[in-house]
C-alpha cells in the first residue's frame, strides 16, 4: 500500500529525497519549512504536493520525514499532532530515535532513514543514490517493512542500525566525506605554497585523489596504497617530514598519523619488508625525527 508522504524541512536533503520518491511514483502530498518560499519552490517540483504548516502536514500524511537539523527534531516533534498508527521518521544520521518520543508517546511508530550520500548538490545527490548506503532504524516491523520498500524503489542498499551505533557510523560517514576535504585542504595548502592559486590546487589534486578511490574500490585499501611508505622509501618520506615540520606541529603529527596508517594498513601485505618497514616505522614514531643528520635524510650510508 503507498502511503501518503509528508516532508518537514525542505533543505538539500529533501531537495533530493522527495522529488527521488515522486519520481518512482510515491505520494508527496505536503511540504513544510521555516522558510515558507522553500516549502513552496520544493512542493512545486512534486506533482500533488502542496506547502502547509508542520502540522497541517502530519494531519494529511500517513508517514512524515523529519529532515531538519538535528537540534530541531526533539523540539518540531513534542509540538506537532501525532496519532496512532502513523509514521514519524528522522534523516538524521547521529540523533537517537529518543528525539521521536513525543510521536511514540502518541501512539506513532517512530524510525530513522539516513541515505549515505553528500547532499551539498541536491541533483547530483538525486543521480548518485542508486547504489548508496541507508541506514534504516525501525522498531516496530510494519515501519521497518516500509522504509526498506522506499529503500528498494530508490536503489538504495539498507543498513540497520540501532540508537548506540549511531556516534559510531556517523563519525565513519564524517571521516570518509569531509574528512577527506580537510586533508585535501592540506595537500592544496602544499600546492598552493609553489605557486597555484587554490582553485589551481585543488583541480591538480583531484584527478590524483579520483584515481586512488577508484584503485580502492578495485583492488581494496592495502591494494591501493602508493608513494614511499608502500615503496618502503624512508629517505623520501623524511624529506616529506621535514617540509611539513616547516608548517607546524599539527601539520607534521597529522602526515605522521596518515603514514602510520599506511604502514598498518600494508601489514598483511609484505610491502614494506624487513628493515625497510622498521626504519619507516621508527621515522614515523619521532625516533628520528626530521634530523637531517641521519641517513634517512640525506641520503648517506
Amino acid at each position: 500500500m503507498t502511503s501518503r508522504i509528508a516532508f518537514i524541512g525542505a533543505g538539500r536533503l529533501a531537495q533530493c529525497l522527495a522529488p527521488a520518491l515522486a519520481e518512482q511514483g510515491e505520494s508527496i502530498v505536503a511540504v513544510a519549512s521555516r522558510d515558507p518560499d522553500s516549502a513552496r519552490r520544493l512542493a512545486a517540483q512534486l506533482p500533488g504536493s502542496h506547502a502547509l504548516t508542520p502540522a497541517q502536514c502530519v494531519a494529511q500524511a500517513d508517514l512524515v520525514f523529519i529532515s531538519t537539523p538535528d537540534d530541531a527534531i526533539a523540539t518540531l516533534t513534542a509540538s506537532l499532532p501525532w496519532r496512532a498508527g502513523q509514521a514519524a521518521v528522522h534523516c538524521s544520521g547521529a540523533t537517537g530515535l529518543e528525539a521521536l518520543s513525543a510521536a511514540r508517546q502518541a501512539g506513532a511508530m517512530v524510525g530513522g532513514f539516513h541515505p549515505l550520500q553528500i547532499f551539498s548538490d541536491p541533483q547530483s545527490a538525486r543521480e548518485r543514490l542508486a547504489g548508496s548506503l541507508v541506514a534504516i532504524e525501525a522498531p516496530d516491523q510494519d515501519l521497518r517493512t516500509q522504509l526498506l520498500r522506499l529503500a528498494a524503489r530508490l536503489g538504495l542498499q539498507p543498513l540497520a542500525i540501532s540508537g548506540g551505533q549511531r556516534a559510531a557510523y556517523h563519525a565513519a560517514a564524517n571521516i570518509a566525506a569531509s574528512g577527506l576535504l580537510a586533508v585535501l585542504s592540506e595537500a592544496s595548502g602544499l600546492f598552493e605554497d609553489l605557486g597555484l592559486g587554490p582553485a589551481e590546487a585543488l583541480a591538480a589534486l583531484l584527478p590524483l585523489a579520483r584515481g586512488a578511490l577508484d584503485a580502492a574500490a578495485q583492488r581494496g585499501l592495502p591494494g591501493a596504497v602508493a608513494g614511499p611508505v608502500a615503496r618502503g622509501d624512508s629517505q623520501v618520506l623524511a624529506a616529506h617530514l621535514g617540509v611539513m615540520a616547516a608548517r607546524g606541529e599539527e601539520a607534521l603529527q597529522l602526515y605522521r598519523w596518515l603514514c602510520r596508517r599506511q604502514l598498518e594498513l600494508l601489514a598483511g601485505s609484505g610491502r614494506p619488508q624487513g628493515a625497510a618497514r622498521e626504519r619507516l616505522a621508527a621515522l614515523l614514531a619521532g625516533a628520528w625525527g626530521t634530523d637531517r643528520s641521519h641517513p634517512a635524510s640525506t641520503g648517506k650510508t
